[in-house]
C-alpha cells in the first residue's frame, strides 16, 4: 500500500471505527495504524483485478483536483477530520452512481474486517479468541 493509500485508509479507519477505538491518543493512532497494516495485508492477499481497482481508487483519492471533484474533499486526508471523512463515506454510501457505492462497500468492509481481525477488538465485542486446538 502507497503511503497515499495508507493516508486515506487511516482517515477512513478513523471515522468508520470512531466509537470502537480507544479514546487515549496515543493508543488510539496505534489502532488505527494497526488496522491500515491489516488493510495493507488484505489488499496484497486479493485478486490482481481487485488489487488494481483499489489502487485505482486511492490513486484518484490522493491526487489533490480529483479528490476534490470525486469526494468533495479539499483537505488533505491526513488533515481531514472524522466529520469531513464521515460526509465523503455518507456521499459514496448513497451516492446515485454504482461505483461510488461499490467503492464505499469496499472500504468499509476492508476496514471493519481488518479491525475485528484484530485481538484488540475482541474484548469490547465479547469475543475471547478463537480456540485452542490442542
Amino acid at each position: 500500500m502507497t503511503e497515499e493509500a495508507a493516508n486515506v485508509m487511516r482517515a477512513v479507519a478513523a471515522a468508520l471505527l470512531d466509537g470502537a477505538l480507544p479514546h487515549d491518543a496515543t493508543v488510539r493512532r496505534t489502532a488505527i495504524d494497526e488496522t491500515v497494516s491489516a488493510i495493507g495485508t488484505a489488499i496484497a492477499g486479493l485478486p490482481p483485478l481487485a488489487r488494481e481497482e483499489l489502487a485505482t481508487l486511492f490513486t484518484l483519492l490522493a491526487f489533490a483536483p480529483l479528490r476534490i471533484a470525486f469526494a468533495n474533499v479539499d483537505v488533505d486526508w491526513r488533515d481531514a477530520d472524522a466529520e469531513t471523512t464521515n460526509a465523503f463515506l455518507v456521499r459514496l454510501q448513497t451516492s446515485r452512481w454504482s461505483v461510488k457505492r461499490i467503492a464505499y462497500d469496499a472500504l468499509h468492509q476492508l476496514t471493519f474486517a481488518a479491525w475485528y481481525a484484530n485481538p484488540r477488538a475482541w474484548p469490547e465485542i465479547g469475543y475471547a479468541g478463537p480456540p485452542v486446538l490442542a
